[in-house]
């Protein structure tokens, strides 16, 4: 009797950013065409759950492009980013960093669009994880543009000032399209 093949689950991207849409159209347009092409290639989208900002945006062209979705959302965020219940999978954590690690767990690479502080918590926690061994999730930022710039070139000020090593700057891929980071999610998920 021969087994059947084991069939491997499609891929689960997190993606990290703004509960607000930010001043510049092209960070919502981004976060359209991040979850249109994360449908288009049969990807589960992993977020924050919320329905606002470049989040909303993101969750709700994956949906009607058919993506399955996994939000997560902590209660006390729940009115303020106005939790998406029609999610393929909806989950309410105590806290954030209950929020984080749910995501975390349930994704297979993290993608950052533009947000604020939320974003850059959510990064750098992973970061900091990935620098000290927990992981080797691939982390990318979509640079659109350039808002990834001053960030680049802290994390370049961090390395030269001697508080991380060079490898911390190619734990993160940087790409400034999302044609470009689906091509680069493609080669990471083989």
């Amino acid at each position: 009797m021969s087994l059947p093949p084991l069939v491997k689950p499609a891929p689960s991207v997190c993606v990290f950013c703004g509960s607000r849409h930010g001043v510049k159209a092209a960070y919502a347009e981004a976060a359209r065409a991040t979850g249109q092409m994360l449908a288009a290639r049969g990807w589960r989208l992993v977020y924050g759950a919320g329905d606002v900002g470049l989040m909303g945006e993101v969750a709700r062209a994956a949906q009607a492009a058919g993506a399955q979705t996994f939000g997560v959302i902590p209660e006390h965020l729940f009115k303020l980013e106005v939790g998406k219940r029609d999610l393929t999978t909806f989950i309410v954590t105590e806290n954030m960093h209950e929020r984080k690690k749910v995501m975390f767990m349930n994704s297979d690479a993290l993608v950052v669009l533009p947000g604020g502080a939320g974003s850059l918590d959510e990064f750098y926690e992973v970061l900091t994880w990935r620098q000290i061994g927990l992981h080797e999730k691939p982390i990318f930022l979509l640079n659109t543009e350039g808002y990834w710039d001053p960030l680049l070139r802290l994390n370049a000020h961090v390395v030269a000032e001697g508080f991380a090593s060079a490898s911390l700057i190619d734990m993160v891929q940087v790409v400034d399209s999302v044609s470009k980071l689906e091509t680069a999610l493609e080669s990471a998920f083989g």
